[in-house]
């Protein structure tokens, strides 16, 4: 605390705002002596009033200089007073004016917490950052985008742009210490041996900054899979490879490419997600569960996760025992209808 407002006075007295704000206050507190001994029945108390009003040209008229000297006194500050509250505004308004232009330039330090980082921009982080804001669980949550861009490509008041590519310093300035999830989407200006390795130096150093930070990695080749693992990245996703089961498993079953569109996205139709399990569900086979869920909720169970590290269980077996801990992954219409 006491570090920020030293640093918010040095900033202050940069601006040349601190010698501003002594000119007026000198000129206050002589103006409020000055009329209480000008006029008479005038205290100092008062005089400091009188002053401020009249400074501000707000006049009340409830004090109203009726001598030569009182008079004289109040012309001065009308002047000279006025000329300084608008310098005092104009300096305060160049500082706001600067500080939103440096953040769209990604110069700015990010102060948030529990946040996201996207690492590059192009038009797949376009796409996710539409997703992310079209759930009801990510649409206000803060996001810092880290990329070698001139500014701050889409207006979004809880992004925050940094300026630059993947490395210490600009992980600091977003803030990678208190970060819950980073995201590493491939520089799609490089060649994909060049772009794959790219990434894996990114989350090399990613994960050796913040070790606790859950990070999901998108690769071309799946034979830099294992660079990934050793580098400790929570997901690896091969999106030329899923593309390609994706098209596959539509020219077998044609319009299975529209459901898994549907149930990968936030903004239309049902939604595939995973929810905590809740002391009610403790105990209950998978069969249960599922009758019940689809029964109140409209909300089918399609697997299990035992814990946050362990793989997911897809179609398990309809005798297995729901436990504390556990997660189940849904698909339902309305996310908000399944929290508790």
């Amino acid at each position: 605390m006491r570090d920020n407002l030293r640093l918010f006075l040095r900033f202050l007295e940069r601006e040349n705002v601190l010698k501003l704000l002594a000119v007026i206050l000198a000129i206050v507190l002589a103006s409020g002596f000055l009329i209480s001994f000008f006029e008479p029945g005038v205290s100092f108390i008062s005089g400091i009033w009188w002053s401020i009003v009249t400074l501000t040209t707000v006049g009340y008229g409830d004090i109203s200089p009726s001598t030569a000297g009182g008079r004289i006194l109040a012309v001065f500050i009308m002047f000279f007073g006025i000329g300084l509250l608008g310098m005092l505004s104009a300096s305060l308004a160049t500082i706001l004016i600067s500080k939103r232009m440096k953040e769209n330039k990604g110069m700015c330090q990010s102060n948030v917490e529990n946040h996201i980082i996207i690492c590059e921009w192009n038009h797949r982080s376009k796409a996710i950052l539409k997703e992310l804001r079209a759930d009801v669980e990510t649409e206000d949550v803060a996001i810092v985008l880290i990329a070698a861009i001139d500014e701050k490509p889409v207006d979004d008041s809880n992004l925050f742009f940094v300026k630059g590519v993947v490395c210490e310093e600009t992980l600091e300035k977003a803030n990678l210490k208190t970060a819950r999830t980073v995201i590493v989407l491939g520089d799609d200006s490089l060649e994909p041996t060049g772009r794959d390795a790219k990434v894996v130096l990114s989350i090399l150093t990613i994960e050796s900054l913040n070790p606790a930070v859950y990070s999901v990695v998108e690769l071309v080749d799946r034979a830099n899979e294992q660079h990934c693992q050793r580098a400790n990245a929570d997901e690896i996703i091969v999106g030329s490879e899923l593309n390609s089961h994706l098209i596959a498993r539509a020219a077998r079953d044609h319009g299975v490419s529209r459901i898994v569109s549907e149930l990968l996205s936030s903004r239309y139709g049902n939604e595939l997600y995973f929810m905590p399990v809740v002391e009610e569900m403790v105990g209950k086979t998978f069969l249960d569960l599922f009758i019940s869920l689809k029964t109140k909720k409209n909300t089918t169970v399609v697997g299990i996760r035992k814990n946050l590290d362990a793989d997911v269980v897809s179609n398990p077996d309809p005798d297995s025992i729901i436990e504390t801990g556990d997660s189940l992954l849904v698909i339902a219409r309305d996310r908000t209808k399944n929290s508790h």
